[in-house]
């Protein structure tokens, strides 16, 4: 993934004459911290990435940085796995299995050329070679990529194509040591799972939710999902994806997550049996929120997140999002709030959380004609009908907490 999508690519496989002996990891954004921030964002990165490797089985004898790169010793096949899997850890740029090398023309050229004839399987194949350099040295990155393009044309019968090549090889030459590869697996980017404070995740069974959660969690935001059971105004499977969903949000976390599931439908009965059916789905929302507030205080986390996508459904046009959040004492956020319902399905496809199949009820109790453009002393009036601090107590004190452990 590049940006906020991420797009799942095929296993390496090798055939090198040398194996793979590190991983090279990039990040972007947390090399503009300041020093004391970025220190403290890689040693979260380090902690998901490793808690990543110890997941997937992926044996590795050590990690070690330089300015900006991370380097996982590991050889081998699991140096390709370990590619794939950290190119899928919140604030990974990149990812690429490689071969190391000392850092001099020479060997990076003899190593590149070795590399260029395993992966030549075709006659007279086209290849570029991509330099860079980081450190104190007595030659230029041109120079390596002139050096080691001679060394590949001189024993191959490959030509060079700078544009559009067949085969592309990568020197990065640092400091004490120079690294070759041939593939970069594009990370999913953001900020480290728990870089920053906690928030409550409100997850349904549906598409948006997760896809908020996620979305924020790419931010470093610590999420708490809550998942608020609606009984007998939808249908059980609802609330099964809505778990699935919650167990997917975990496992991209890297990290032990806190689950609530919240019973609700004593909630939406009182709701509906006190107020103007047009009204459900505002007071409906807000009772989630008072409920997110509750746990937020509970747990120390600092706001609420939203599926709302402004005007997908009746609910979330502009005077109705306003209206719903009036008075509240904690900060609700709506990450998807300008994408399109398509753009939303493309990234829960992507990340894992597009149901499989959907609930036959999603929700009883929304009203054939819900208001759409409501004022906030509307729904003050309303949501004095109902026992505001009873409902959230009592939801509460029946809701039940799942601890994943990373």
């Amino acid at each position: 993934m590049t940006g906020s999508q991420h797009t799942p690519h095929a296993p390496h496989t090798s055939t090198l004459p040398i194996p793979f002996d590190v991983v090279i990891v990039r990040y972007d954004e947390i090399a503009l911290k300041s020093p004391p921030v970025r220190r403290r964002f890689e040693r979260i990165f380090i902690d998901r990435i490793k808690t990543a490797l110890i997941q997937n089985g992926i044996t590795y004898s050590g990690i070690t940085e330089e300015w900006g790169r991370i380097f996982v010793h590991a050889s081998g096949k699991d140096a390709e796995d370990a590619a794939d899997v950290i190119a899928r850890v919140f604030g990974a740029a990149s990812a690429s299995p490689a071969v190391t090398t000392d850092a001099t023309i020479e060997s990076a050229a003899t190593t590149a050329c070795e590399i260029a004839i395993a992966q030549n399987h075709a006659p007279h194949a086209t290849f570029a070679i991509r330099a860079s350099r980081a450190g104190i040295h007595d030659f230029t990155s041109i120079d390596v990529a002139i050096a080691c393009g001679d060394a590949v044309c001189e024993r191959t019968s490959m030509q060079v194509d700078l544009k559009s090549p067949e085969i592309e090889l990568f020197v990065d030459m640092r400091e004490k040591h120079a690294y070759v590869y041939t593939e970069r697996s594009p990370g999913v980017g953001g900020l480290p799972y728990g870089s920053q404070a906690r928030m409550i995740a409100l997850i349904s069974g549906g598409i948006d939710s997760p896809v908020a959660a996620w979305m924020m969690m790419k931010r470093g935001v610590e999420i708490i999902p809550v998942c608020c059971d609606l009984e007998e105004f939808s249908d059980p499977q609802s609330v099964k994806q809505a778990e699935e969903n919650i167990k997917k949000l975990w496992e991209w976390s890297r990290s032990d997550m806190t689950a609530y599931r919240v019973p609700y439908g004593a909630c939406l009965r009182e709701i509906i049996e006190r107020i103007d059916s047009r009204m459900t789905c505002l007071l409906c929302k807000r009772m989630m929120y008072r409920i997110g507030e509750a746990i937020a205080e509970k747990e120390g986390a600092c706001g609420v997140i939203t599926g709302c996508s402004l005007g997908q459904v009746a609910s979330q046009t502009a005077e109705n999002l306003l209206a719903e959040m009036h008075g509240l004492d904690i900060p609700i956020y709506h990450p998807l709030i300008g994408l399109d319902k398509r753009e939303i399905i493309d990234r829960a496809i992507a990340i894992g959380t597009f149901p499989r199949e959907k609930p036959e009820i999603e929700c009883a109790a929304v009203p054939n004609h819900p208001k759409t453009a409501a004022t906030v002393a509307v729904v003050q009036k309303n949501e004095d009908r109902i026992d505001v601090s009873g409902i959230v107590s009592a939801a509460l004190a029946a809701s039940s907490v799942t601890r994943l452990q990373g």
